[in-house]
């Protein structure tokens, strides 16, 4: 089993992640911002991660430290919960609908961490939720867990859509990225040998 945990304190917030990347979708998400709670709920789901997050943070000035903060952890979690990243597939992808939405979310786990983030909202906020952090969060994921991440909205005008259907590809290429494939069960998907 490829289960993690990291305690991550700073002077903004206080978060303690534990994941479980061969798990089943169980989630226990409480991070004081409700949108993001049903977000990363997403990523458990569509993903078959088991997650467990309890954050604090200085929510009262605005979500910003908090959610960048989520994602800087919960990309350490990932990135200890792969380890050497012997037989995996190395790369996923999906292609994620709902309603007028439809996001592409492509992973490579490649140990260089690059965001590639083409979404264009058409508010600014969901409800007090400011959309420019859905990029601050996988930003911090991207540059912890070293990965690669290509993120697309193709299409939506209903921004809790936009942004649902990201969350959703990007569980299940993740799901996909991290799958064991019996057949190289000891090699590392890389010419170089390393990842």
């Amino acid at each position: 089993m490829r289960i993690s945990e990291i305690h991550r304190v700073t002077s903004e917030s206080n978060v303690k992640i534990i994941i479980n990347i061969d798990g089943t979708g169980k989630k226990n998400i409480s991070t004081g911002i409700p949108f993001l709670n049903h977000m990363i709920e997403q990523i458990a789901l569509h993903g078959q991660f088991d997650i467990e997050i309890q954050a604090k943070g200085d929510i009262d000035i605005d979500y910003h430290h908090t959610v960048e903060d989520i994602g800087i952890t919960l990309g350490m979690a990932l990135k200890k919960s792969i380890g050497y990243k012997s037989g995996i597939n190395r790369y996923g992808y999906a292609y994620i609908p709902l309603d007028e939405s439809l996001s592409r979310v492509v992973v490579d786990l490649s140990g260089r961490p690059g965001l590639y983030y083409k979404v264009d909202f058409k508010r600014s906020l969901v409800g007090k939720f400011d959309v420019d952090l859905i990029k601050e969060f996988f930003q911090g994921l991207v540059n912890h867990a070293l990965l690669t991440l290509h993120i697309d909205n193709i299409k939506g005008d209903n921004v809790h859509h936009q942004i649902e259907t990201i969350f959703k590809a990007f569980g299940r290429s993740l799901k996909m990225a991290v799958a064991v494939d019996e057949k190289i069960i000891d090699l590392v998907p890389s010419t170089k040998g390393i990842l």
